[in-house]
Parts: structure tokens; C-alpha cells; sequence
């Protein structure tokens, strides 16, 4: 198997089942924020759902973004550990960016509310696979870990190391 450079990609949804404090905050937050910022693409409030607006109004996307903003003090609250997400030794993964987005909603009923986050981690180096788990090194080559690949995790950025990226392996590893 030949190294690769990898970013690897964990998506949290969070719905009305949230169980921790976390999850609640988020919900809470995120719904709060939606019923203010819809209201741009809702004029008259003849429309229920995120889907009925982004599909009258395709500026409606931009409520991902807009919703980012009232939830960073709870990201900033992990640290940049991704929650629900640990190696095979039970050690947390960090994150470098995290992704908001709003996957359905609806004004008249927070039930129907669901967004998701979408854990970004920095470049890892990608040495073996054994079966379903990836072999991983990360810090410059000071740690090594193994993580199985499981649901709402994926591979999100891919590039092999060969001639055109060895100066880039070599940075990882050093």
C-alpha cells in the first residue's frame, strides 16, 4: 500500500434525540438562530421548511453559514477534540475545522430541526490499512495512531505521496 496525505472527515447530526448538554446547546441555539435568519427567505411566512425555502429562494444556503456563528462557543468548548470520535486506545482525534450545517427545519416546530457538524482534521499521513482501520501518523511523525473507519466518518481529502508531493510527506514526517 502507498502513503497518502489525508484529511479525515467526522459529521456529528444533532437532532431532537440530543442527549448531552452539548448536543441540547447546539439544538437550542442553532433553532433559535434559524427562526430569526429564515425570516429573510420567508416573506409573509407562508413557508414551514429550510427545504420550502432554499428551493423558493437559493440564497436560503447561506443559512449553513449564517447558523456557524451563534454555535462557536460551544466548538470552542472541545477543544478541538471531535466528540463521539476516539483511536483504538480510546484517545481523542482533533479537528481543525469545523462545518455547520442545517439539514432540514421547520418554524413551527423544533422537532423537525437537524443540523449536523462536520469535523475537519488537519493533514495525517496515511501509512497502512489493515481491514477497516487506518494507520495514521500525525504531529510530524510523533504520533502514530489507528482508528477504525466507522458510519459518518470518510476519507475527505485524498493525495498520494509520490514525486510530485515528497517534499510535502517529508514535512509530515519530519
Amino acid at each position: 500500500m502507498s502513503k497518502a496525505i489525508i484529511k479525515l472527515t467526522y459529521k456529528q447530526v444533532i437532532d431532537s434525540s440530543a442527549k448531552t448538554d452539548f448536543e441540547r446547546n447546539i439544538l437550542s441555539a442553532s433553532y433559535r438562530e434559524f427562526l430569526l435568519k429564515s425570516q429573510a427567505y420567508n416573506p409573509g411566512n407562508v413557508l414551514k421548511t429550510f427545504s420550502e425555502m432554499k428551493n423558493n429562494d437559493g440564497r436560503a444556503n447561506s443559512l449553513h453559514y449564517k447558523l456557524s456563528f451563534v454555535i462557536g462557543y460551544f466548538i470552542e468548548t472541545l477543544k478541538n477534540k471531535i466528540p463521539l470520535l476516539t483511536d483504538t486506545l480510546g484517545n481523542s482525534i482533533n479537528f481543525e475545522v469545523p462545518q455547520m450545517e442545517l439539514i432540514e427545519s421547520d418554524i413551527t416546530d423544533i422537532k423537525a430541526h437537524k443540523v449536523a457538524i462536520n469535523y475537519i482534521t488537519g493533514e495525517l499521513l496515511l501509512l497502512n490499512t489493515i481491514g477497516e482501520y487506518l494507520v495514521l501518523s500525525a504531529n510530524k511523525g510523533e504520533t502514530t495512531f489507528t482508528i477504525k473507519m466507522q458510519d459518518h466518518l470518510a476519507i475527505s481529502s485524498y493525495q498520494p505521496v509520490g514525486s510530485n508531493v515528497l517534499n510535502k510527506q517529508n514535512a509530515l514526517a519530519a
